[in-house]
C-alpha cells in the first residue's frame, strides 16, 4: 500500500476517532501464530478498513501471549503510527512469505497531536504486520529473516 494511501487511512482513523472505542474482547477473529521457537501467540486479526485503522488503540493492556495481526491485500510500504495508542508495543512486519523484514521495538504511545506522532516502519515491502506488548519481539528472540507461521 503507497505511502498516501496508509495516510489516508490514518487521517480517517483521526477523523472517526471520537467514535472509535476499543474492539470488546472477542469481537474480533483470532488466529494462532506460531513463532520460530516454538512459542504461540493468539493474535487479533484485523482485515477491514475500520480494524485496519483503530488497531491496538485504547489498549491499556495487553498479554505476553497475544498480540494483532494486520492482513493487507497486497504487499507494500506500510508504515505505523501510534496515535491513541496507550502502551508501547512492538511493531513486526512480515513479507508475502511471512517473513519478518522489519521491527520496531518498544515503539512509545503517541500522546500528541496527530501530526505530531511519528511514524514507524514502512522501510520494506510488508503484507502482514503483528504487534505485540512491547519487549516481547526481543523476549521470544525474533529477528529480520525469521518466518512466522499462521
Amino acid at each position: 500500500m503507497p505511502r498516501p494511501v496508509l495516510l489516508l487511512l490514518c487521517l480517517g482513523a483521526f477523523l472517526a476517532s471520537s467514535a472509535c472505542s476499543p474492539a470488546p474482547s472477542g469481537a474480533l477473529n483470532s488466529e494462532s501464530i506460531r513463532l520460530p521457537g516454538g512459542q504461540v501467540v493468539e493474535a487479533e486479526v484485523a482485515i477491514t478498513r475500520t480494524d485496519l485503522t483503530r488497531g491496538l488503540m485504547y489498549r491499556t493492556s495487553l498479554a505476553p501471549d497475544h498480540g494483532m495481526l494486520f492482513v493487507f491485500p497486497q504487499s507494500g510500504k506500510l508504515s505505523f503510527w501510534m496515535y491513541r495508542c496507550e502502551i508501547p508495543l512492538d511493531i513486526i512486519w512480515m513479507d508475502k512469505d511471512r517473513r519478518i523484514v522489519e521491527i520496531s521495538a518498544n515503539t512509545p504511545p503517541c500522546r500528541s497531536a496527530p501530526g505530531d506522532c511519528p511514524h514507524y516502519g514502512g522501510n520494506q515491502n510488508s503484507q502482514y504486520v503483528l504487534e505485540l506488548a512491547g519487549g516481547m519481539a526481543a523476549r521470544y528472540g525474533l529477528k529480520t529473516g525469521d518466518q512466522l507461521s499462521f
